[in-house]
C-alpha cells in the first residue's frame, strides 16, 4: 500500500470583515474589506499535506449549503480525495486526527481542546501534538516557557502518550517520548510574521507528510523541517491561502 495521509477532522468557512477601527457597543460602522476563506483544523492540515505532495484524504462533514458545496470544490482543487466527505444539515467541527501511511500511525491534534478529553485518546495516539493553549486546558499548567512545556509533556506521558510535541509558536517545539524521556527543544527559524493564523495546522500537516513519506528521518528532523514550512506560512496572509506548495520551498526540505 502506498504512503497516504488520512485526516479525520473539521472544515469551516471563515467570513472576515475588516473595519478601520473597533466599533462601540451598538454602533454601525463602514467596513473597508470583506473576504471568505476556507479553514477548519482537519481541512487545513489536509491542505498543507497535499501541497507538499501527499496522497491525502479527508473524513469529515460539511453543511449541505452553498458554503459546503464551495468547500468540497476547494478540497478537490487542492488534490484531496473527498470520497469520505459527507454533506449534512447537521455538520459539526471538532478535533483533528491524522492517520499516516499503510502502517496506520496516528497523529492526534486535540483542537479544540477539552479538559475532560477521553483518556483513550492519550493511549491510542502514536504522536500527541498540542499548542500552549491546548496544553493548559488539558493539564491545567500555563505554558509560558520551555520548562512549562516540559512539565506538560511529562504529565501527558503519564497519561499514556507515547510521544508528545508541544508547539511554542516562534520558539519552535518541545518533544518528549517514552523512548527518549529527556525533553528536547527544536527551535524555529526567525522570520518576520505577517499573519500567524493557521500556522499550527501548517506544522501538523507538514509533520504528517514527513511521517508518511520520509519515515526514516528522525523525529527531531521531521519537526525541524515542519517548523520551516510553518515559518513560511506566517509570512503571508490568510490560513490555507498562506500554505506553501512543495515547488516553492527549498529542496533541502525534501
Amino acid at each position: 500500500m502506498a504512503a497516504q495521509v488520512v485526516v479525520v477532522g473539521s472544515c469551516m468557512t471563515d467570513l472576515v470583515s475588516l473595519t478601520t477601527r473597533l466599533p462601540k457597543a451598538g454602533e454601525t460602522v463602514l467596513g473597508h474589506k470583506f473576504f471568505i476563506g476556507f479553514g477548519g483544523k482537519g481541512a487545513n492540515q489536509c491542505v498543507q499535506s497535499a501541497r507538499l505532495g501527499a496522497n491525502t484524504s479527508l473524513i469529515c462533514k460539511v453543511g449541505k449549503d452553498s458554503f459546503g458545496n464551495d468547500y468540497v470544490e476547494n478540497l478537490k482543487k487542492n488534490g484531496i480525495s473527498t470520497a469520505f466527505v459527507d454533506q449534512t444539515t447537521d455538520a459539526a467541527t471538532g478535533t483533528a486526527s491524522i492517520i499516516v501511511n499503510s502502517e496506520v500511525k496516528t497523529l492526534f491534534n486535540p483542537a479544540p481542546a477539552l479538559a475532560d478529553l477521553d483518556p483513550q485518546f492519550y493511549i491510542y495516539s502514536d504522536i500527541f501534538c498540542c499548542n500552549e493553549t491546548e496544553a493548559e486546558i488539558l493539564t491545567g499548567i500555563p505554558v509560558g516557557n520551555l520548562e512549562d512545556a516540559e512539565k506538560v509533556g511529562r504529565m501527558l506521558l503519564e497519561r499514556g502518550c507515547k510521544l508528545v510535541i508541544v508547539t511554542l509558536g516562534a520558539e519552535g517545539c518541545m518533544m518528549i517520548s517514552v523512548e527518549e524521556p529527556i525533553p528536547k527543544h527544536v527551535p524555529a527559524g526567525k522570520v518576520r510574521a505577517v499573519d500567524t493564523t493557521g500556522a499550527g495546522d501548517s506544522f501538523v500537516g507538514a509533520l504528517a507528510f514527513y511521517l508518511a513519506y520520509y519515515p526514516k528521518l528522525s523525529m527531531e528532523e521531521m519537526i525541524r523541517k515542519s517548523n520551516c514550512i510553518a515559518s513560511v506560512s506566517v509570512q503571508a496572509s490568510g490560513t490555507q491561502s498562506s500554505y506553501p506548495y512543495r515547488k516553492d520551498l527549498p529542496q533541502d526540505l525534501f
